[in-house]
């Protein structure tokens, strides 16, 4: 189980792209994108809302189920929000550089940023959590976590991360699929209560989701 840390933290290094023997300690320099005590999820509040069932009677072992996956999302979701709201920060702070240095040392000031924020919370992640979290992460950014370590690191190094991975039963290459798999449009269902209610703060997919049309056609499937 903690050993999927290494996995998802390689993940958020890999939105810090090429950096390597940089020495920018205490570098306050403005790089695109200002990064302060502010820029974290410690401001989340984790309260699991009320579990109404309005179309669909559940039996008690999978109102225990439902909400076990309830308190998964509402865990890593904040992460997954938080990556694609970095790597969009990142994509724009990098297109204002043309100097490879200039991109290195602000790589690095990502890097560090990212390791002291989120490193101790993510060695808490269970093995299913990181599954989870490895599905929002495609659903807030339009991409999978694999693809991710592909483009920003390098084929070798996202190949070695998802056969890692393999051996704990987390695929970095995961999709998210509310359509056609169950449990993700679960996930979804949550999502949305979580953001009618303000228990989470909402971000949009990063491929728009009709839930109007996607409980229909979990109905008709049902049907």
């Amino acid at each position: 189980m903690k050993l999927y840390r290494i996995l998802v933290f390689s993940f958020f290094i890999s939105l810090s792209g090429y950096a390597q023997d940089t020495k920018t300690q205490n570098d306050n320099t403005q790089m695109g994108y200002v990064l302060t005590e502010a820029d974290s999820i410690f401001g989340d509040t984790i309260v699991l809302p009320e579990l109404v069932i309005e179309r669909h009677k559940m039996s008690d072992e999978d109102r225990k189920q439902f909400l076990l996956l309830q308190k998964r999302v509402y865990a890593t979701y904040p992460y997954a929000r938080i990556a694609a709201e970095r790597l969009t920060s990142l994509n724009r702070g990098m297109a204002k550089f043309t100097n490879n240095k200039d991109k290195k040392r602000y790589f690095k000031i990502v890097e560090d940023y990212l390791s002291n924020e989120f490193e101790a919370r993510l060695k808490k992640l269970s093995k299913k959590q990181g599954q989870i979290l490895v599905k929002l992460i495609d659903r807030q950014t339009g991409t999978t976590t694999y693809e991710l370590i592909k483009n920003l690191k390098s084929g070798w190094k996202a190949f070695w991360s998802n056969t890692t991975a393999s051996m704990f039963n987390i695929d970095l290459k995961l999709k998210y699929q509310p359509y056609e798999v169950n449990e993700d449009y679960l996930i979804e269902t949550i999502l949305v209560r979580g953001f009618e209610s303000g228990r989470l703060r909402k971000q949009e997919a990063a491929n728009p989701i009709d839930f109007d049309k996607l409980e229909e056609s979990w109905s008709n499937k049902v049907k």
